[in-house]
This record gives structure tokens, sequence and C-alpha cells, in this order.
């Protein structure tokens, strides 16, 4: 899911969920956010109320969580498993996935590493440096 800014990532989740409410087709990569919305009952409301969910910034000093970073987070590791993108995450997806109780629960246990990984680069305006984001999914249990 590539977009250019967070309005367009959530209008993207709001189309999403829309066309899965009324059974229209998804396109290939709607599918995979229809799963991970399916994935996530809790975080639906957002969906069904844009017009306060749109503009809010669920800010860690409200001690929210934000739902649509946290399903963007999802998207993320599924299109890098698929891809192997960096190369060798799909080796490691695979190892944690054994060690896990299901895929969602894997996926979980790899967006620390991710998240980390993300604000470091954003903080030195770098890209993720690949290595370290690889090291740190290596040391999940």
């Amino acid at each position: 899911m590539f977009v250019q800014d967070r309005n367009e990532a959530r209008d993207y989740f709001f189309k999403v969920w829309e066309k899965q409410k009324s059974n229209l087709p998804l396109e290939p990569i709607e599918a995979i956010i229809s799963d991970v919305i399916h994935a996530h009952p809790e975080y639906h409301h957002y969906l069904d109320e844009k017009d306060i969910s749109y503009n809010n910034d669920f800010g860690p000093e409200q001690n929210q969580t934000n739902p649509f970073l946290h399903m963007g987070m999802h998207i993320a590791l599924k299109e890098q498993v698929g891809s192997d993108r960096p190369t060798g995450v799909n080796a490691i997806f695979n190892r944690i996935l054994n060690r896990s109780i299901s895929i969602h629960d894997a996926e979980h246990k790899m967006m620390e590493c991710l998240g980390t990984s993300l604000w470091q680069a954003q903080r030195s305006n770098t890209f993720p440096d690949e290595n370290s984001y690889l090291d740190c999914l290596k040391r999940i249990d």
C-alpha cells in the first residue's frame, strides 16, 4: 500500500471498509487491507465514525493506540514477507510464526522492530536501516 500521507492512507482504509461492508469486489491490495480490518474488530467503530476518527491524532498523551498506524503496520509486514524485502524477512517471519499461535500473533511480535526502525529513520531523516531491522527481528523468541 503506497500512499503519500496520513489522509491518503486513512481514505484508503475508509474506502476498503465501505467496499467490504457492501460486498463489492476488491483489488488484491484491498483484499489484504480488508483481511487486516477484519482481524481488528476493535477498530471497526473508528472506520464507521469517519468524521470523528479522520482527523484524530491518536496521540500517546491521550493513551490511545492509533488504529490506522497499527493496521498499516500489519499491511507493511504482509507486504515485506510476501516480497521478502528486505531479503531474509520471509525466513525470519516463518521462524517467528513457528513459535506463535497465529500469523496475527507473529506480526504483533515483529511490530516493535518495525516501529523502532521507522522511528529511527524518521528521527534521522534517512531510510530505515534494513540490517538493524533484520537483527532486531532475529532476536525475537
